[in-house]
């Protein structure tokens, strides 16, 4: 349950808020050196918060610069990077209010995609305990007790990632 709720954080820090962040080009891969590896950006560069709208990318080698712009703008992220020679500059647009409805929709199905997540595992977890031997129907019901307890406490996480995001949406 801990890691789809790391999965579900993940999921979360890719969408975009109007407010730079690093992780909004962290899962982006790049086609480098004439297009013999794909990699992603946070391994070919250095990836800094500058101001509140704006990432600064500094590769590791210069000379992929124009390639790594390149794969930003055919990620479709929205995004148009500058290039200055050494670094990548991209300026994050403030959001409409009507596309801060869409995310917040999007949102909306990330948590629900990470509660059923939980509640799979709360499912294989059940099916576990059932299939133990030589323990008592009591003990069987004690588990299967701390087992919902411990899955309503992960919801709850989930919710409250939630709410968090909506308000950090509706904030801007």
């Amino acid at each position: 349950m801990q890691n789809a709720l790391a999965l579900l954080q993940q999921d979360l820090s890719t969408v975009r808020t109007g407010r730079a962040t690093p992780a909004l080009v962290d899962h982006v891969e790049v086609s480098v050196y004439s297009g013999s590896a794909r990699m992603k950006v946070m391994e070919l560069a250095t990836v800094a918060v500058t101001d509140a709208q704006t990432l600064t990318i500094t590769p590791f080698d210069a000379s992929i610069l124009d390639e790594m712009q390149k794969g930003i703008q055919e990620a479709n992220i929205g995004f148009n990077p500058s290039n200055d020679g050494t670094v990548l500059r991209i300026n994050i647009p403030l959001l409409s209010e009507e596309r801060r409805r869409e995310l917040i929709g999007v949102v909306k199905q990330k948590l629900e995609n990470g509660r059923i997540n939980i509640r799979r595992e709360r499912q294989d977890a059940l099916k576990s305990i059932k299939e133990l031997e030589g323990v008592s129907e009591d003990e069987v019901k004690r588990l299967e007790k701390e087992l919902q307890k411990l899955t309503d406490d992960m919801i709850g996480k989930i919710d409250a990632l939630g709410d968090a995001k909506e308000k950090e949406l509706l904030s801007l």
